[in-house]
């Protein structure tokens, strides 16, 4: 028996990404933009001189977001065009207007135009979640920026920073994927008016060689739009170098989010960090104890899926042919919605997961006292020299009580030594064990960690967000 569960369900709409995502690129949100264009070129057609009437141009309104999509389904299976399907159902619902509709246009007016208007449509609710998302990390910085922890290069023990000081490292990412999203809204353009082969020949012919008509024509349809330009020349559609350029802007958040979320993971093997567990949430069918990283897994997987997609819109652009072909079009249909889609989903997750991550100190301070007695052997002798030690007999000293210490450690499996050898031989270094011990605060060795935190908070990030600070605020309950 045939069910909606007999066939394939999409999970990036059934399981992750959001309705308002999910609507800006429906079909309803899709036919509609294309009826909203049809309208703006006749007004527009009007306004410059053509015989189009005011009763024509209300009908059209009227029937702007009521589409009878089972008429043009019919249509589409007999004609075997998507747009003259819908040129037609529309005609069906405006009897006047209907030797008006598309006037003068090919299909890459409606099909383009809405597509660069869905794009710029995503990527504004994409901004959204990610000045959310920056916040977050910026009040967990502030929040953590006084707290010791080791570094890490290539995941061993490195100089230490802060629990705070890291997280900027997250936001900072995040930034300036924010300042190239900022940069492509603030300069998308619409494919305009421009004809079968981006000539606006017919156009030319509708306004008898007007050509200056021909351009108002096109920046009217713009502003209408609600936009400042179109592409200065197009064939018959915009340069598919657009749909790169925006995939590649969530490609860029994709990459910054995997790149977090894998240090949650590491952090969370560790133990120091732990992103948000749901009191009744299982980490594992078999091992009842585990508290797996799952949200921040979801993430990275769903980014390598972005990351791998915006190999698409590269390959269609790299081989367009001419003034075009159609090995764009199913290709652009699959690609672009499901990226925005998969983008959607990994910052709902990741509002998610940093507004609940969690500090563990103890474990943190345990594994600093693991480390911090071979970091601080410089700072040690430093300060013995200054008193009138041999800096090279010093050196030589300390190299012995760290091989001791380290042989301690990785052969026999037992806790770090080092501070007690050198505090049981405090003379040779000219100093008490209080004064050894002073230097030995884990706040010693953070260098300015909790000031590059305020200043990169003050200077960088408040500035990126605070022009969205009414948005701010939002909370993300996770369906899985």
């Amino acid at each position: 028996m045939e069910s909606k569960y007999s066939t394939y369900a999409n999970p990036l709409i059934d399981r992750y990404c959001s309705k308002d995502m999910s609507y800006i690129f429906s079909p309803q949100f899709k036919f509609s933009t294309w009826r909203r264009l049809w309208v703006a070129l006749a007004e527009s057609e009007k306004e410059l001189g053509l015989n189009i009437t005011d009763e024509q141009i209300n009908e059209l309104k009227a029937n702007i977001d009521n589409i009878n999509f089972e008429e043009a389904k019919k249509i589409e299976k007999e004609v075997r065009h998507d747009v003259m399907s819908h040129v037609k159902a529309y005609g069906l619902q405006c009897d006047s207007a209907k030797g008006i509709i598309h006037l003068g246009a090919t299909s890459a007016y409606v099909g383009d135009n809405t597509d660069v208007i869905q794009m710029n449509e995503a990527l504004k609710l994409i901004r959204i979640k990610l000045v959310n998302l920056i916040n977050n990390l910026k009040e967990f910085a502030l929040k953590n920026k006084d707290i010791p922890t080791l570094g890490f290069t290539h995941f061993q023990a490195a100089q230490l920073t802060t629990v705070g000081k890291r997280a900027c490292l997250w936001a900072q990412d995040l930034v300036i994927d924010l300042e190239d999203l900022n940069f492509r809204i603030d300069n998308m353009k619409l494919r305009g008016v421009k004809g079968t082969t981006g000539t606006q020949a017919s156009f030319l012919s509708l306004f008898e060689n007007d050509n200056e008509k021909v351009k108002k024509l096109d920046k009217l349809v713009c502003e209408k739009m609600g936009y400042k330009a179109s592409y200065a020349v197009s064939g018959q559609t915009y340069t598919r170098k657009l749909d790169y350029q925006v995939i590649s802007i969530l490609s860029g958040i994709a990459q910054s989010m995997h790149k977090m979320t894998n240090d949650i993971r590491l952090l969370q093997s560790l133990k120091e960090l732990e992103e948000p567990f749901g009191k009744n949430q299982i980490g594992s069918s078999a091992m009842a104890y585990k508290r797996n990283p799952m949200r921040s897994e979801r993430i990275a997987s769903l980014s390598k899926y972005v990351i791998a997609e915006s190999l698409s819109p590269a390959l269609v652009q790299a081989t367009q042919w001419l003034e075009r072909s159609l090995d764009d079009s199913a290709n652009k249909r699959l690609a672009i919605p499901q990226a925005f889609m998969a983008v959607d989903a990994i910052l709902e997750i990741g509002i998610n997961v940093t507004d609940g991550l969690v500090v563990y100190e103890n474990i943190i301070n345990k594994h600093i006292n693991e480390e911090l007695p071979f970091m601080a052997t410089e700072t040690i002798l430093m300060e013995a020299v200054k008193r009138g030690g041999d800096r090279q007999e010093l050196h030589e000293v300390i190299r012995e009580y760290s091989m001791e210490a380290a042989k301690r450690v990785k052969q026999e499996g037992k806790d770090n030594n080092l501070l007690d050898l050198i505090l049981e031989d405090c003379d040779t270094f000219k100093m008490s064990k209080e004064e050894i011990l002073s230097i030995m605060d884990p706040k010693n060795f953070v260098g300015r960690a909790p000031i590059q935190v305020v200043e990169f908070v003050e200077e960088i990030v408040n500035p990126a967000i605070n022009e969205y600070k009414d948005s701010i605020g939002m909370k993300i309950d996770l369906n899985v």
